[in-house]
Parts: C-alpha cells; structure tokens; sequence
C-alpha cells in the first residue's frame, strides 16, 4: 500500500497535484483544502489513499492526496457511507473543514452538510446518521490521533481486499467482524488476515 508519497510538485492545481519521486510523477486528486495548504510549496509530502474507481466492468486505480492524515481519515469515513463515492467525499473536504466537517456531524448538523453542492437532504442525513456513533465513541478529549489512525487502517485494509477482488460490501462485513472479534488491532497486513477469515 502507498502511504504517503514525498516530492516535488510538477503540476500543482485545484484540482490534482503531479508529485515527482525518484523520476516518476504520480497524478494524486486533492481537495480544495489540501490545495491551500500545499499551493506555495514547492516540495511537499501528501497522504494517500489507493481508490478503485469502478467503470463498467473495469476498475480504475485512483489515488486521493490530503496534506494531514486527519483528512485522508475523514476520507475514508465518508466514502463508507452508501452513497457517497470518492468525488463526493473530496467535494465534501474541499467545502468544509475537517473540524467543522466532524463537530456537524456529532451534533446532528445534516442542514450544514446538506448546503454543499452535490449532497441532497438523503445524503446529508446518511452521513450523520452513519458516522456520528464511529466519531462519537471514538474521538474523546485529546485522543483524535487514535481515532484517525484507527480508520486509516480500517480504509486501507478497505481498499487492499477490493484489489484482492472481493467486492467492497463483502469487504466491509469482513472488516467489520474483524474488528468486533478483536479491537485491538493496529496494521493494515493484520487486519487484513482476520477480514480474509471471514470471506
């Protein structure tokens, strides 16, 4: 799995960055956020997120850049919520804070989320129907780094049984009886191990 990916900037725009390391340029979709953080550096290191885009029969790698792992985190949060797909998520972290983002979310805020362009009332509501008990019994006073560690690791064991070929319904089960069976667990490769039980 990639990490995270450390460079100089080749093509740096809203949109995508183009990061060269040791003579290849990786083509990594950001948000809005991430540009704004990144826009007047030259070198840089981005977080990321392995994507497989589906297109027709075909799946299509995709991979997703965030300046701090507390976005790539919240990343991977939104984009288990059915419905929301890769391009939503990144809609949604370039249209508000991470912060903001997660305080609306606990506190039943779906009227904030509902006003970002492409998230319907539906949608709005699932999120925050969805993510507010994963936030809520997670995140405590000065314990934030656990919970986005925790769900970055839960993200790309995630994204490592998709491009094992197991659909990401069955995935999510697996992942999800993984971690009811031991909460303990802290590696992606581990994680992965005991989903690969339950398929």
């Amino acid at each position: 799995m990639i990490s995270y990916i450390k460079g100089e900037f080749i093509i740096k725009n809203p949109a995508y960055v183009v990061i060269e390391n040791n003579g290849i340029g990786y083509q990594i979709n950001i948000s809005l956020n991430t540009y704004s953080r990144i826009q007047n550096e030259k070198n840089g290191l981005l977080y990321t997120y392995y994507y497989l885009r589906e297109d027709g029969t075909a799946h299509i790698p995709v991979l997703y850049g965030f300046a701090d792992e507390a976005e790539k985190s919240l990343f991977t949060l939104l984009i288990s919520v059915n419905g929301v797909g890769a391009n939503t998520a990144r809609v949604i972290l370039s249209s508000i804070s991470v912060k903001d983002l997660e305080q609306a979310i606990l506190t039943d805020n779906d009227i904030l989320i509902q006003k970002i362009k492409g998230v319907g009332p539906k949608t709005a509501k699932k999120i925050v129907l969805e993510l507010k008990d994963k936030i809520g019994k997670i995140i405590q006073p000065g314990d934030s780094a656990n919970f986005r560690q925790h769900n970055t690791v839960q993200g790309e064991a995630l994204s490592a049984l998709a491009m094992l070929g197991f659909s990401r319904q069955s995935a999510e089960k697996a992942i999800a009886l993984a971690v009811k069976s031991n909460n303990n667990i802290s590696s992606v490769e581990e994680l992965v191990k005991t989903a690969l039980k339950n398929l």
